[in-house]
């Protein structure tokens, strides 16, 4: 090729660059393909060095210029109207990942890399086209494993799938995975303090747009799976979007303001959103007879689906744009058992996320107490339902509100999350609500939380006998055990007095759980001793005689040895230690005393 492309001033930089585009050009007239792929990948190595040296010293104003000097030659040498189809087409498998680095180098840069990519697409084949920018997404090092180099990659994909005549699932379906892994690298692996992804999040709008665009050309059922495969998308952008905006509120209310309009666009309800058995249903249409497809990039639907309703319920505005009336949705959950549980169960996925914002786990705090106030909600009375299909995603979700309670910044969240935990409590049936408390002791690695939900056994406890004596005088007769009054409350005292791993409980650092465990043990055998009852067992012979060898003595060695052993020290590590067992120690020896009394009557 004759023509010379460039400005008449000789440039070193700008004169390789030609002499290597006028090689590729005269090789593949030729028809010399081999040589020429080789000719082109020595061109994207040398545009790969100018971009990486650009970008490696930001200061240095001349890398910048010569590159945005070759980044625009190159603009201008696609465009040329003598070059045929069979060159750009070749130039186009290699070109779009090495241009689309020198979007990292500047903003005038940036620009006009979009418009060579934009340029490269209208002139190509675009099923040739999403092929070759999927493979730029997958194939990024991690020096440009930032948003600027792949808005122009994702802003191809947007206008290539808006072009595309036939086979618009199987393209979309490929392409999918590819985009969620990019989105995921930048707003989950990364420090996304210092990075704007809003650009990024943008061009993932737009892609939604290009793929609700083909889902209404589709019938049938590939109609119906590219819509559940598009609401999965639209689900795990959302969580992404949440995560990877976190820092720029106002921005990341607006994406999610767009993304929320797709729901409806997907039949997508609130209500739908927190029932597992939709999410499911959709999962399994979208990923049918696809055993190898990639599952992994749809890893947080589940988030994305909670924080679709949790924005929705934040902002007016976003709950219009998903058509949903929190009126109605609050009156429907609370009159349905199993709805508002599984309202309850899908918020866990909010608050065991580290990465969502403390005041989006506000905002789904305050939309449990919502569902759980007034007196429009009720537990079933059905005495053949099964309620221990619920227990795992009640526990679970207790987990999920225990995290803010023990990690909340905000003193006020805390109160709000424990009235919550309580609300919930509240709300399941006795026969399971020891159970879940029985569980959440035994797997808590937190002294101040198991204190705090021995205090909870306590309290029910103490209403479910105060139920028993009325029952009792009511009828004149004898009271059964209850879920509460029953011998596996002395397996919980037992897991804090004596841990699984043997012993005594480590002290001091166990100290608020010892002293919550050893209050309950003295309230039962107060009770029971008092009302000349024996529900939990306590009072039998064997019980209490291994409370005293298991549990009281040991403790008791334990706490004397500390306390001696700090009363010799001075310091004030020392004196807080043996502060902190003194209320310990006066329960306990109490315990011990109430012990020995029993024992002597059983003699």
């Amino acid at each position: 090729m004759d023509s010379e492309p460039f400005d008449n001033d000789s440039n070193p930089t700008l004169d390789r660059l030609h002499q290597t585009l006028a090689s590729c050009y005269r090789l593949i007239e030729a028809g010399d393909f081999s040589k020429a792929d080789q000719e082109i990948l020595e061109l994207v190595e040398f545009l790969n060095s100018l971009s990486e040296s650009a970008v490696s010293d930001p200061e240095n104003e001349e890398a910048e210029t010569v590159a945005f000097s070759v980044i625009y030659q190159v603009y201008h040498y696609i465009g040329l109207p003598e070059l045929d189809q069979e060159v750009i087409d070749t130039l186009s498998y290699q070109l779009p990942r090495a241009v689309a680095r020198f979007t990292c180098v500047s903003r005038r840069c940036a620009e006009v890399a979009h418009d060579v990519i934009d340029r490269l697409i209208d002139l190509s084949n675009p099923r040739d086209m999403i092929s070759i920018l999927c493979e730029a997404l997958g194939l990024a090092s991690k020096m440009f494993m930032v948003p600027n180099y792949f808005v122009p990659l994702l802003g191809g994909i947007a206008k290539v799938l808006g072009s595309i005549r036939r086979h618009h699932f199987e393209q979309f379906k490929v392409a999918v995975p590819i985009i969620l892994n990019v989105l995921k690298a930048i707003a989950l692996d990364l420090d996304v303090e210092d990075i704007d992804c809003e650009d990024l999040f943008n061009k993932t709008i737009d892609i939604a747009h290009s793929i609700q665009a083909i889902n209404v050309k589709l019938e049938g059922e590939d109609g119906k799976q590219s819509s559940a495969l598009f609401s999965l998308f639209i689900l795990e952008t959302m969580y992404l979007v949440t995560i990877g905006m976190r820092n720029k509120a106002s921005s990341c209310a607006s994406l999610v303001l767009q993304l929320s309009h797709f729901l409806r666009l997907c039949n997508l309800s609130y209500v739908g959103l927190i029932m597992e058995r939709d999410i499911d249903t959709i999962t399994k249409i979208a990923l049918r007879d696809d055993g190898d497809y990639q599952t992994g990039c749809f890893s947080h639907v589940k988030h994305g689906s909670a924080l679709a309703v949790i924005w929705g319920f934040k902002s007016d505005e976003i709950a219009m744009a998903a058509e949903a009336d929190f009126t109605v949705i609050r009156r429907e959950l609370q009159s349905d058992q199993t709805k508002r549980w599984q309202a309850v169960g899908k918020m866990k996925y909010i608050f065991i996320s580290t990465a969502i914002p403390w005041e989006l786990k506000k905002f789904a705090i305050n939309f449990i107490l919502a569902i759980l106030d007034g007196n429009s909600h009720h537990i079933s009375q059905d005495k053949y339902e099964d309620y221990s299909i619920y227990t795992p995603t009640l526990y679970s979700s207790l987990q999920g509100i225990q995290m803010v309670i023990m990690y909340s910044p905000e003193a006020g969240l805390r109160k709000h999350a424990f009235e919550a935990f309580k609300n919930v409590l509240g709300d399941v049936p006795a026969s399971i609500r020891f159970d879940i408390l029985e569980a959440l002791i035994k797997n808590s690695d937190s002294s101040s939380m198991i204190a705090i939900l021995l205090h909870c056994v306590k309290e029910e406890m103490h209403a479910e006998m105060r139920n028993i004596r009325s029952k009792v005088s009511e009828e004149n007769g004898t009271a059964q055990c209850t879920a509460f009054w029953n011998t596996t409350v002395l397996e919980v005292i037992q897991s804090v007095l004596r841990p699984p791993k043997g012993g005594p409980p480590d002290l001091p650092e166990y100290g608020d759980a010892v002293l919550s465990c050893l209050n309950l043990y003295r309230f039962i055998l107060i009770t029971e001793s008092s009302g000349k009852t024996n529900y939990t067992g306590a009072l039998l012979k064997d019980s209490l005689q291994r409370a005293y060898d298991e549990w009281l003595l040991p403790l008791r060695t334990l706490v004397t040895g500390i306390v001696a052993e700090n009363e010799k020290d001075h310091d004030q590590l020392a004196s807080d230690t043996v502060c902190a067992l003194n209320p310990i120690e006066l329960v306990m020896y109490r315990c011990i005393e109430l012990v020995e009394e029993n024992l002597k009557h059983q003699i």
